[in-house]
């Protein structure tokens, strides 16, 4: 799918195109190839000369050159951005190519950017610049935007598992924990601290790129005061992410010390049944055994009494238990 963005009295307005003929007509500042065909790729090359890379969206590219200007002086950024679905968690492989040589356009630049899916810091930042007049003036000011987007979408997110974990927080420290309960929560605890490690690392790569556009000095200087607003945003995030983390290991360490506390009254049963049916059995072995004068054979009530004296000899221990508190 290919999506161009103009500029037209200061709002971002969007046409899908479908054809070389279609997308000559436009002078776009952003171009967004969301798995793009190869006429798509074909046609970009052809109208603005550009070579998209085989690469672009690779996931096993190196660190180090996921950040770079070429000769010709386009910039090279591929970042990760955050779906934050709570069934399927997930970080999307974004490439951008800034172009600002091209002669025609220079004085806007245009955008490119590579992905596989649609992601929601992009349907964001569409939303709000067809609302806002003057939030866009250029290529630029687009990059620097999505980052802005990015770090907001992040903190809303980390705000979602707040309030999730206040709802596991009150149903751990209820006291009433079972076993069955205790699974959900511990559940829902492993998905909360999976989705903050991946905010985590996606606030990183977000800090990595904005600090590329602010060394590469392509921002204007109110471009650059708004990327330095950004990084001060995303260092306020880290502290949260630290608190939730604090937060987690606390719930995990309460959850499973109640665990352990329904396991333990499980033992304490059988380890107060195993010593209150200790006498009985021991009467019982005594009883038994094959003497060759046994008084059951002289008496008639032999039996009846050893029955008498193996149920007291487990009620009497089971009421001192009872008395001590112990099976309580």
């Amino acid at each position: 799918m290919l999506n161009i963005f103009t500029l037209a009295n200061g709002r971002l307005f969007q046409e899908e195109i479908e054809s070389l003929e279609e997308l000559s007509k436009f002078h776009p500042i952003w171009v967004d190839l969301e798995s793009p065909s190869a006429d798509e790729k074909r046609w970009v090359k052809q109208y603005f000369g550009l070579s998209i890379p085989d690469d672009a969206m690779d996931e096993d590219i190196e660190e180090s050159a996921r950040f770079y200007s070429e000769d010709n002086g386009d910039l090279h950024i591929r970042s990760d951005f955050l779906v934050a679905d709570l069934d399927d968690p997930r970080t999307v492989r974004v490439a951008f190519i800034l172009n600002l040589v091209n002669e025609e356009l220079r004085s806007k630049g245009v955008l490119f950017s590579i992905h596989d899916e649609d992601v929601p810091v992009f349907r964001l930042l569409r939303m709000r610049a067809r609302r806002a007049p003057g939030l866009i003036e250029d290529a630029r000011e687009v990059l620097l935007k999505l980052f802005d987007a990015d770090a907001e979408y992040s903190a809303d997110t980390l705000e979602g598992i707040y309030l999730e974990l206040e709802k596991v927080s009150n149903k751990v420290l209820s006291g009433d924990i079972t076993d069955v309960l205790a699974g959900e929560v511990l559940g829902a605890i492993a998905r909360h601290e999976d989705m903050n490690g991946r905010i985590r690392r996606n606030v990183m790569d977000t800090r990595r790129a904005v600090s590329f556009m602010m060394r590469s000095k392509m921002l204007s200087a109110e471009q650059f005061e708004d990327a330095r607003q950004i990084l001060r945003d995303i260092d306020s995030l880290d502290s949260h992410t630290a608190f939730l983390f604090d937060k987690i290991n606390f719930l995990m360490d309460a959850t499973v010390g109640f665990i352990n506390i329904n396991q333990n009254k499980i033992i304490k049963i059988f380890s107060v049944a195993s010593v209150a049916l200790l006498p009985p059995t021991l009467i019982a072995s005594l009883y038994g055994m094959n003497f060759r004068f046994m008084p059951e054979l002289e008496w008639s009530l032999g039996y009846p009494y050893a029955l008498s004296l193996m149920a007291a000899s487990a009620i009497v221990p089971m009421w001192y238990f009872r008395r001590r508190g112990w099976l309580k």
